[in-house]
């Protein structure tokens, strides 16, 4: 039984359910604590755990191996988002014109240079960013991906559980596994460095499809917080309140600074603010 279930993003598929609870349950718990909100233990925090579907079987990736249309999509439009956040460290992407005449891999080598000098990259590698493409792909295109990683959050949501956390594709698989669901107890979900917001990549392919520009609101969720860091290039679109609502809710989208780890899911859950929406799930 776990009160909070936390699904993770993209990176951790040479973890485990186990491994993966070690360092996020200590880290809920601080940033509830410094919420002042309830009183948990590391046994009320789950870890949703999907991450075994993408280990690789051997093959390395690389910048020349980046020739899906969607990736080296993608990988731009993250680019043009860096250099917006940080004109001083990354400098911007070329135009329409110079792109025309490019062929990939060059561009993707272009971006992954650039994005390297960024707060997103920092302290990481290169091939983290191209899993980061490749599983979101691969999670919104692959029927069989999507089922698996469905079903994992699936067994993890019990019958006390209140909050879901979703950070990064993490908050994709949530989201649409709370749509599905509307009979769960959940009542509370939070994303974290979020690409729901990514349109046309992200935003058109969800499950249900997004009408009139406005994606489906999970029928069984009372509050939904959105927490970003400015520097975050996967949280391209920040604002997640224009895109999702029903009416009578709205997203609550809120910053926070994780320093030079913009993404880092662990940074994210200390955060007070994140903190404040989890213990704002747990009593209510």
């Amino acid at each position: 039984m776990a009160a909070v279930v936390v699904v993770h993003g993209i990176g951790k598929e040479y973890l485990g359910p186990r491994t993966l609870h070690g360092p996020i349950a200590p880290a809920v718990l601080d940033g509830v604590g410094l919420a002042e909100g309830p009183s948990l233990a590391l046994e009320d925090i789950e870890a949703a755990f999907y991450g075994h579907l993408f280990r690789p079987s051997g093959v390395k990736g690389s910048a020349e191996s980046l020739t899906e249309p969607y990736e080296v999509e993608l990988l731009q439009a993250m680019w043009a988002e860096a250099a917006r956040a940080e004109p001083d460290r990354v400098p911007p992407p070329p135009g329409p014109a110079e792109r025309s005449k490019a062929q990939v891999p060059r561009p993707a080598q272009r971006a992954l240079y650039a994005l390297s000098r960024s707060r997103f990259l920092a302290r990481t590698a290169d091939r983290f960013l191209i899993g980061v493409l490749a599983q979101l792909r691969r999670y919104l295109t692959e029927p069989d991906i999507h089922a698996r990683a469905q079903d994992q959050i699936a067994a993890a949501v019990k019958e006390d559980t209140r909050v879901l956390v979703g950070h990064s594709l993490g908050s994709v698989v949530a989201y649409e596994a709370l749509c599905a669901h509307p009979e769960w107890p959940v009542t509370t979900f939070v994303s974290i460095g979020s690409p729901l917001g990514i349109p046309y990549l992200v935003f058109e392919r969800l499950r249900p499809t997004p009408q009139k520009g406005r994606g489906c609101w999970p029928a069984g969720v009372r509050t939904w917080t959105n927490l970003c860091d400015a520097y975050d290039v996967v949280a391209l679109v920040k604002q997640l309140a224009p895109l999702f609502g029903d009416g009578s809710k709205s997203v609550n989208d809120v910053p926070v600074h994780n320093g030079w780890q913009a993404h880092s899911i662990e940074r994210h859950l200390t955060a007070v603010e994140t903190g404040t929406a989890i213990a704002a799930g747990l009593t209510t």
